[in-house]
């Protein structure tokens, strides 16, 4: 078959990497995109290495976005986010990626897709087509340029750099059925095996579901390649979160929960303990507010993904959460502090405390271009 190549670059957004194409590069015809992004990532592939593509073998470098011209007034441009199955060639457009979502305004600005100062700062407005919602990109900018070097650290990212700082506005709500689709704040779930959990089902920046880590037989404090190690954890997380699904309304059966596999994503969450993360540093009990383990396309995620992060910080200001309940005595909801297997991230969520609605949740990035080109596909000409 012959290789269609397309204009791309590749860029890292917080925690995670992706190849970014433009919508008017592509196929005007969507359905051919699924085989397309899954050739280019180089899956599927039962070694999980992907070395046929672009991809890394796990799913935070298993990505692709598309950027094209805004479809809403409110925006400055549209961002398509397709998570890639990495042992399958799973394609899916359920939910946004938020570390990507770093990198797309300052990619549309330095590709002049939208107007901005020379220098200063660059305000973009994001339609994130998966969850219908929009994302407010603040970032500085000099010779006409997206700043990258700063003083910011995040963790999993080695070094620093110019900080994004990204408002995601009214984020409930991605999916239709409202931030708590079960209309409860938390669900008790009874398991294949007769264990009963409770969990907080919450749509905000992306569907996600959590567990207190005792309920399933985990540990917030466990490495993450410990908890893939772990089949009947992981199993048992795979259950709760396909159950999730389906009573979130976002899939009819769990035979169709299984094949979606970006959302709803799965998190364990305990309370604040010392721990150590994956560079070796020892993180106190007192320099975080709890900790989290997330399951990102049926793998133990290294760091957060920030949706996830924003999900939780949406969570924990709703009481009786199963969320809320984790968090230490001094926790602030727009300053929460998690501790996630690279290291503390902090996020924030605000809520109306007169109508209960989330009003926004925040977080800050950096992000990096780190190629320009094209990419090869085995796959028919991309442009029609």
């Amino acid at each position: 078959m012959t290789q269609t190549a397309i204009p791309a670059a590749f860029l890292r957004g917080g925690t995670s990497k992706a190849v970014v194409l433009k919508r008017a590069d592509l196929p005007a015809d969507e359905t051919a995109w699924p085989a397309l992004f899954a050739g280019i990532m180089g899956s599927p592939d039962p070694n999980k290495r992907q070395l046929n593509g672009m991809g890394g073998g796990i799913s935070s470098l298993s990505k692709v976005c598309v950027i094209g011209p805004p479809t809403r007034e409110d925006a400055d441009i549209d961002y398509t986010f397709a998570q890639i199955g990495v042992t399958t060639d799973a394609v899916d457009f359920s939910g946004n990626c938020g570390n990507m979502s770093s990198a797309m305004g300052p990619f549309a600005y330095d590709e002049g897709l939208v107007a901005g100062p020379r220098d200063g700062e660059a305000v973009v407005r994001i339609h994130n087509t998966n969850s219908g919602k929009i994302i407010r990109a603040r970032f500085a900018v000099a010779g006409g340029r997206a700043t990258v070097s700063g003083d910011l650290e995040i963790p999993g990212v080695t070094g620093t750099g110019a900080p994004v700082a990204l408002d995601f506005l009214d984020p409930a709500n991605t999916c239709g059925h409202g931030a708590l689709p079960t209309g409860r704040i938390c669900d008790r779930m009874v398991l294949s095996d007769g264990r009963a959990v409770a969990v907080t089902m919450i749509d905000a920046a992306v569907p996600s579901v959590f567990v207190a880590a005792a309920d399933p037989g985990g540990d917030t404090c466990a490495h993450p390649e410990a908890i893939d190690a772990d089949t009947a954890l992981m199993d048992r997380l795979e259950e709760i979160r396909q159950r999730a699904s389906v009573a979130m309304r976002l899939a009819p059966d769990m035979a169709a929960a299984a094949a979606r596999i970006a959302t709803p994503k799965v998190a364990m969450v305990g309370p604040p303990a010392a721990y150590r993360d994956l560079s070796g540093q020892i993180h106190p009990a007192e320099g975080h507010d709890l900790q989290i383990r997330m399951i990102s396309a049926g793998q133990a995620h290294r760091a957060v993904p920030v949706t996830g992060a924003l999900a939780l910080a949406s969570a924990a200001v709703l009481p009786g959460s199963v969320v809320a309940g984790q968090c230490g005595p001094a926790a602030d909801p727009e300053k929460l502090r998690i501790g996630t297997p690279s290291g503390i991230v902090t996020v924030g969520a605000t809520r109306d405390p007169a109508s209960g609605q989330i009003l926004a949740a925040r977080i800050l990035r950096t992000q990096r271009r780190l190629m320009d080109g094209r990419v090869y596909a085995p796959c028919p000409a991309a442009r029609t």
